[in-house]
């Protein structure tokens, strides 16, 4: 999130309402998706939290309000609470690309918006790509849409899984996008990918076997994980790689970016890693 500058008119209409001291405690941050707003609120002004929502609603033209939370669990919940308005489910346009979700039950993270361009400008025309943490498509569905890459999608949540299989129509890309809805560990196939996403965190190490059996040699995958600070420049690669050595694969790391912060001390990091299996 970064930092805004509160519109005067939602100081003007508040400052009617709230005690002073209050007014200097509203929300400076939040992040639209589409036209739902998620907006962090201090508990000092807990007694007021409607009214706050609904002063930011109007002003900024949205339709719902969330309380921004924590994601939780293994499918990255989100965990909101719903302040103004009814509907979640809204349709984000970004780089040329619709995500429709429901922004109260599935995670989407504005912040992550340059990897979603980057893996755009990276994938190949025709070149088969396997997504093994699919979501709604975040990383996968701009390879499609902008680059022609045929792209398998592997998505175990149901409720997510519907909007994947609405936004690969969305976006007009049924031809390139076949999506799965399974654990991707059970996913059957070897030995096929060009290139693999591994959009996940904290325990994305624990799959780094299954994405080698997916990846064909000479393969790019793209190894997502939270890595505490201490420990980087070393890690996430370090890792990936006595995995991959363990199994009988050398790899070589082309690059390494910091996504974003994911806790205190704590990085998201994405490497890419080219595989060679023979």
């Amino acid at each position: 999130m970064r930092t805004q500058v509160i519109k005067p008119r939602i100081r003007e209409i508040l400052s009617r309402e709230l005690p002073p001291e209050l007014l200097e405690k509203l929300p400076k941050h939040w992040v639209r998706i589409g036209d739902v707003l998620l907006l962090p609120l201090r508990p000092e002004l807990e007694p007021y939290k409607r009214r706050i929502a609904e002063v930011y609603a109007q002003v900024l033209g949205v339709k719902t309000v969330l309380r921004k939370g924590h994601i939780r669990g293994e499918t990255r919940k989100p965990d909101f609470e719903l302040l103004y308005g009814n509907d979640t489910i809204t349709v984000h346009i970004e780089n040329g690309v619709k995500y429709k979700l429901d922004v109260a039950r599935i995670m989407f993270s504005p912040a992550n918006v340059k990897e979603r361009v980057r893996m755009a400008e990276v994938a190949k025309p025709g070149e088969l790509v396997v997504d093994m943490f699919a979501g709604i498509g975040h990383l996968s569905l701009p390879m499609a849409v902008h680059k022609r890459a045929r792209v398998i999608v592997i998505e175990k949540d149901p409720y997510t899984f519907r909007f994947l299989v609405e936004n690969i129509w969305l976006n007009g890309v049924q031809d390139l996008v076949t999506p799965y809805n399974m654990d991707n560990r059970n996913f059957p196939a070897e030995n096929i990918a060009d290139r693999v996403l591994m959009g996940y965190v904290v325990r994305t190490h624990e799959f780094i076997p299954k994405a080698l059996s997916i990846a064909k040699d000479e393969a790019i995958i793209h190894y997502h994980n939270t890595v505490p600070e201490r420990l980087m420049p070393e890690e996430p690669f370090r890792t990936f790689r006595k995995v991959a050595g363990e199994l009988g694969y050398e790899v070589e790391k082309l690059n390494e970016l910091v996504i974003k912060r994911y806790a205190p001390g704590v990085w998201h990091v994405v490497v890419d890693v080219k595989v060679y299996k023979s």
